[in-house]
């Protein structure tokens, strides 16, 4: 099983790498096998126009095209661009400001909000405290987003995040991720009950499964590396999460509720010589201790179960302390779920 540490850690800093004379330290450079290749073919994946959709029209044939094309990206690779999807353009261009002007701050600034221990919210560089090898080259920033904040007062918002660990005169980065969060919030219950449509499942489904969610906006940021070949950005994985939404500028889950019919996208994210990168992803997930289990009308149709319940809380803390997250994560989350059931069974009969 892939280690997780708690390493200290002297801290990333790109400039300082690339101005070494040697090569860049043993410790960021990845196998062969996942080093990025220079023949990737491009994906063909649907573009799809969600407008009607949110406006409630019902045109039974558009529709239908639509949830053909979804559900086919969905079963192949689990990518799909969406337009129209009515988060405003300010929203997306306050965020990528406020995402520049966070990354540009000296270290010790950004060191202020540093990431602790199993924790989710906070900065981190290179996830060198969690990782002794194969560490990816970049920087992120991540906030929890309850969409409790809503249902009941006395959840932290990102907004108190900030403050709190921040301090003051950095404000404008509290309301303005806090803004984006809570436009992502609406989109992602828009798309998941979209794929919870084009499932055959009854419609408010899935958007009361995560009303009431749990989620998660994390902030990417690429420096440029001056041997691009030998690194990446984020290591080959799929999300151990329900649904991503990612925002990237121009450098460029699903699987357990749907009983594997959707896949999880498998991707990675390479990075630049010249030229820095930067990505807004929010990831959808259920409620902390909400049961994670397929819906009755896929069960009938594949007629056996996949996976074994849990709950988010259980996947989230498998991912941050116990397993680091690659494209097997699932099947060895449900590996270690019956293995830790079958323990807790023994001790329940000694007892």
């Amino acid at each position: 099983m892939s280690s997780i540490t708690n390493l200290p850690h002297p801290g990333f800093d790109a400039r300082v790498l690339n101005n070494q004379p040697s090569n860049i330290p043993s410790e960021y450079v990845w196998s062969d096998e996942d080093k990025p290749s220079t023949d990737i073919k491009e994906l063909q994946v649907p573009i799809l126009d969600i407008s009607s959709f949110l406006s409630g029209q019902d045109n039974h044939v558009a529709t239908s095209q639509v949830f053909r094309l979804v559900s086919e990206a969905v079963k192949l690779h689990g990518f799909f661009l969406v337009t129209n999807h009515g988060v405003q353009e300010g929203i997306l261009a306050r965020a990528y400001k406020c995402m520049g002007m966070f990354f540009d701050l000296p270290a010790s600034e950004k060191q202020k909000a540093k990431r602790k221990w199993g924790e989710i919210s906070g900065y981190a560089d290179s996830f060198a405290g969690r990782f002794y090898s194969e560490l990816p080259w970049k920087e992120t920033l991540t906030f929890r987003f309850s969409a409790e904040e809503k249902l009941r007062s006395g959840t932290e918002t990102v907004k108190d995040y900030v403050s709190k660990t921040m301090g003051d005169g950095n404000e404008e980065f509290g309301t303005v991720f806090h803004e984006y969060s809570e436009a992502m919030n609406t989109l992602s219950l828009n798309i998941i009950e979209f794929l919870g449509m084009s499932l055959g499942i009854e419609r408010r489904y899935m958007r009361e499964f995560y009303r009431d969610n749990d989620s998660i906006l994390r902030l990417n940021y690429y420096p440029p590396c001056k041997q691009p070949n030998h690194t990446l950005g984020t290591g080959p994985h799929t999300d151990p999460t329900s649904l991503t939404i990612l925002y990237q500028d121009h450098v460029g889950g699903l699987q357990a509720l749907t009983n594997g019919i959707y896949r999880s996208c498998l991707h990675r994210a390479v990075v630049n010589k010249e030229r820095e990168g930067m990505s807004l992803a929010f990831f959808l997930c259920p409620q902390m201790d909400k049961v994670v289990k397929p819906p009755k009308e896929l069960l009938e149709v594949s007629g056996q179960r996949l996976y074994p319940n849990f709950t988010w809380s259980m996947f989230l803390e498998f991912t941050q302390k116990h397993y680091r997250s690659d494209k097997n994560t699932l099947q060895k989350f449900s590996d270690w779920l019956r293995s830790k059931e079958v323990i807790d069974n023994k001790l329940a009969g000694q007892s």
